[in-house]
This record gives C-alpha cells, sequence and structure tokens, in this order.
C-alpha cells in the first residue's frame, strides 16, 4: 500500500513538473515571437504585407479577411444587397445616397473595393467632381493616418472624395491600430479623442483592455460631417455627437439643439437623421460590456500555432469561431450558442420591418398632406414624429450586431421608435380627414429595389453606366498613380 502512494504521489509531480516546464517553454515562445528588436517599420505604414514580414501569423490571419463563404442566419462575410433584400429602405433613403446602394459590409480586406463600387459613390469623371467628401474615406485604409500626418486633418478632410482615390489604397489593416515601433494599442483617427473629449474623459487613461475596443470604435460608431467646427469652418469634419452621451436620446438631443439634418426626405419632407454604424455605442449597454470583455475577445480571439499565443487577426462573426470566441467562457454546446443568436435576431428583426412599414406609411402620408395643401405649421410637429422613429430605427439596424450586442436595449429602441411613429400616423390621418381623405392611402408597389428606386424618382439604369463608365477608365489610373507611388517608399523592413 505504501509503494502505491509513493507510485502515485511520484506520478502527480511528474506530471505537475511537466505542465510547469511545458508552460515555461510556452511562455518564452511566446516572448521570443513578441519580442522583436530588428522592427524596422516607418511611422503610418500603410502597406500591410511590410508588417507581415514580422508578424507572419497575425497578417496570414488577416488575409482571411477576404473569406467570403461564412453564411449565418441572417448575415454573411459574402455580398448581400441589402435594398433588393429589403426594397422599403430605398423609401425610407429617399433623397439620400443610400436609396442608391447599400451592401453588407464584408471583411476589412474587401474595404476599399467595397467604397469604391457602391453606387454612393457616384461616378466622377475626374478631379475635384462626385457627390461625397474626402471624408468618407477615413475608416477604410491606414493610408489615411498617413495623408492626416502628412497634410494635416482638416486639410485631409477637404475635397471630394475622388481626390484621394489614388491615396487611399490600401485595406484597414495594422497601421489603424498599432504603433509601428512598440506594436502597442493606439488610436490613429483624431475623432475618437475628440469624441472622448467633448464627454470630459480622456482616451489616455484607457486600460489595454478597453483599447481591445477602442480600436474598434475608432470606426464603428456614429458620426456626421461638422461644417461649422472652429478653426475648419466649411469643411466636412468627421466628429462624434457625444457631448451629450452616447445613447440614442441623448445623441438625437444633440442633433436637434445644432439644428442638423443629413438631408431632407424627398417624399415626406421631413428633416432627417442617418445613423451610420454606432456599434461601440450600443455595445457600451450591453453585459458583455459590463463584465469587462472587448470586441476582440470575441471577434479576435486567441489562437495557438507552434506554441505561440497570438491574437487571431481573421476578424470575423464569433459564430464563425464559437470555439475560441464563446466557449472559452459559455460552455453551451456550439447549436445552442448559436440557436440562442439567431432567436434574439428573430424577434429583433421582427420589430425592426413592422417599424419599418409604419415609417414608409408614414413618409407617403405625409407626401400626400403636401400635395393637398398642408402648411409648415401643420407639418412641423407630424416631421419631427418621422426624424425621431427613423432615428430609432436606423440607430438599432445601422449597427449590423445589435440583435446580440444588446437585445434589450434594441428592443427598447425600437419600441420607442413605434410608438413615436404611431403618434406621428394619428397626427396624419387627422390632418387627411381635414383634406377630405377618409381612406387608408394604399401601400406602394414596392415588391423589389428596381420598384422602390423608380417610385422615389431615380434612374437605376443610368446609375449602373455611371458606375460602369467610372470603374472602366477612373478606378484603372487610381490603381495606376498607386503602384507608381508605392514603388517609390522604403521597404521597412531589414529581412
Amino acid at each position: 500500500m505504501k509503494n502505491w502512494i509513493i507510485f502515485l504521489l511520484t506520478a502527480v509531480v511528474v506530471f505537475g513538473l511537466g505542465m510547469l516546464a511545458s508552460s515555461i517553454i510556452n511562455r518564452k515562445a511566446e516572448a521570443q515571437f513578441a519580442y522583436q528588436p530588428n522592427i524596422d517599420i516607418s511611422e503610418n505604414e500603410p502597406r500591410n504585407e511590410v508588417w507581415g514580414d514580422y508578424f507572419p501569423r497575425q497578417y496570414q490571419s488577416f488575409l482571411k479577411t477576404a473569406d467570403t463563404t461564412f453564411k449565418s442566419l441572417y448575415g454573411s462575410s459574402g455580398h448581400i444587397d441589402m435594398l433588393e433584400e429589403n426594397p422599403r429602405m430605398v423609401v425610407l433613403w429617399a433623397g439620400y445616397g443610400f436609396s442608391k446602394g447599400y451592401n453588407q459590409p464584408k471583411g476589412h480586406e474587401h474595404a476599399i473595393d467595397d467604397l469604391r463600387n457602391i453606387m454612393r459613390t457616384g461616378a466622377p469623371t475626374g478631379p475635384g467632381t462626385g457627390p461625397m467628401p474626402n471624408t468618407c474615406w477615413t475608416c477604410k485604409s491606414p493610408d489615411v493616418p498617413r495623408l492626416m500626418n502628412e497634410q494635416g486633418i482638416a486639410e485631409f478632410y477637404k475635397g471630394k472624395w475622388a481626390d484621394k482615390g489614388s491615396e487611399v489604397v490600401n485595406p484597414i489593416g495594422c497601421a489603424d491600430c498599432h504603433d509601428s515601433k512598440t506594436m502597442s494599442l493606439r488610436i490613429s483617427r483624431p475623432a475618437l479623442v475628440e469624441g472622448f473629449e467633448a464627454m470630459g474623459e480622456d482616451i489616455n487613461e484607457a486600460s489595454h483592455q478597453e483599447m481591445r475596443s477602442l480600436v474598434c470604435a475608432q470606426c464603428h460608431v456614429e458620426y456626421y460631417f461638422d461644417k461649422n467646427r472652429p478653426g475648419a469652418e466649411g469643411v466636412p469634419y468627421l466628429t462624434f455627437p457625444w457631448a451629450e452621451g452616447t445613447s440614442v436620446e441623448e445623441v438625437e438631443r444633440y442633433y436637434d439643439n445644432l439644428n442638423f439634418k443629413d438631408w431632407t426626405h424627398a417624399i415626406s419632407k421631413a428633416p432627417m437623421l442617418k445613423a451610420q454604424h454606432p456599434g461601440y455605442e450600443i455595445f457600451k449597454t450591453s453585459v458583455h460590456y459590463k463584465r469587462g470583455v472587448s470586441c476582440a475577445d470575441c471577434h479576435m480571439p486567441y489562437k495557438t500555432e507552434g506554441g505561440q499565443k497570438f491574437t487571431d487577426h481573421h476578424i470575423q462573426s464569433p459564430l464563425a469561431n464559437t470555439a475560441n470566441a464563446c466557449q472559452v467562457c459559455h460552455r453551451e454546446e456550439t447549436d445552442a450558442l448559436v440557436s440562442d443568436v439567431y432567436e434574439r435576431q428573430s424577434k429583433i428583426k421582427e420589430q425592426l420591418e413592422t417599424l419599418e412599414e409604419f415609417l414608409v406609411r408614414a413618409h407617403v402620408e405625409a407626401g400626400k398632406c403636401w400635395e393637398l395643401g398642408a402648411t409648415e405649421e401643420q407639418m412641423k410637429d407630424i416631421l419631427q414624429d418621422i426624424r425621431h422613429a427613423q432615428w430609432r430605427w436606423d440607430y438599432a439596424a445601422a449597427s449590423h450586431g445589435t440583435p446580440f450586442h444588446s437585445p434589450v436595449e434594441a428592443s427598447r429602441i425600437i419600441s420607442s421608435g413605434l410608438k413615436i411613429v404611431q403618434e406621428g400616423r394619428l397626427k396624419l390621418s387627422r390632418l387627411l380627414y381635414e383634406f377630405g381623405v377618409k381612406e387608408e392611402l394604399p401601400y406602394p408597389a414596392i415588391n423589389n429595389k428596381h420598384e422602390a428606386q423608380v417610385y422615389i424618382g431615380l434612374d437605376p439604369a443610368k446609375m449602373k453606366a455611371d458606375k460602369e463608365e467610372f470603374k472602366k477608365n477612373i478606378i484603372p489610373q487610381w490603381v495606376k498613380e498607386a503602384e507608381a507611388r508605392e514603388a517609390k517608399m522604403p521597404t521597412g523592413s531589414k529581412k
């Protein structure tokens, strides 16, 4: 008996020493991998492949963001024409660029091509033409901090989108989030720093774990172009509307106090707000955020290869990688985890679709009131209701992860939008009754994107022809100029 006890104790000790030795070896491998004494990457180096010379595992995983094969119940990493999927959006954005084209986003590797190809960017025929400002490049490329450093922030924002077409060519990557000397996470977009300052906070006090979300918050947020910024008047200066706070009501109040509007709706004439993608703001209301989980924990979880632990830069839906993204904390089986996500998404989607239908009807009813001779005074409160209700729809819909990130907050936002739009439609029905309209107006025939675009006055055939001409004649010249410029740049690598 004594010998067996000695044997078992010896086995336990040997096993423990083996585990300790393995841990030491792994930590040494990680330390050797993390410490690169000969790094020679220039400040704001935009070419991801240069960084990849030193960090091949991260770089190779990042290249997988080009993969478009993943598909979930409602989302995909491939191309989805959201206006074709949901023609109601065309009417909701009538008079605004999003009614021309709106696709579900793909991986970061596609950032440049997607912006070039989307119908919203129009068909510029030369320098200084086209409808969109340079500011629209801000979140698409590590060429942006390079240009801001060379030209100045406000100077970068000046001009039209086409002006920087040959300068902004590298897709979202390393320099957007990392310091080239220390590899520490960094904020490369001044709008986020300024947004924190507007709230009375110092982003430099953020912890490393917080930075694993803040580097994402440089882009995955609500923003607008402030043309009245002191010292940069007339420039579409990228600004986060956080001075009042980051909730849907606080941002709305900020815009209302400025009398700001993104556009005037082509049918209802309402002064509209377009939510961009307030993912960070919504995430801040979630259980995960309150428990210290970062964006990277789920969308860029750690992985191990060859004894080396590193952050997986294949930024993707956690549903495509539940083992590393979810099951590190949650012990449920994959099917149960995915089913839970789909259930939340389906419930939120049902609410959103109801709100969309009511909003379409409100725009059509408001348009009829104008047609029958309504005055601005009669329409003022109604248009404000439409503005506020659609703002809530867009705030919940534009942040693609909302149904999972914070389903309770999403439901609250949509419910308040439903209440506001119904109040507005009640006012519309009373006004229409005064004009002799006693029956509900027919719902527009918008069974597909083409029908909806024609309904709001767009010419789909012309838009397509203009875009094809642009892709044929302008983009190749941009690529040629970019290749010539980058050929003269230093390699940035001693390898």
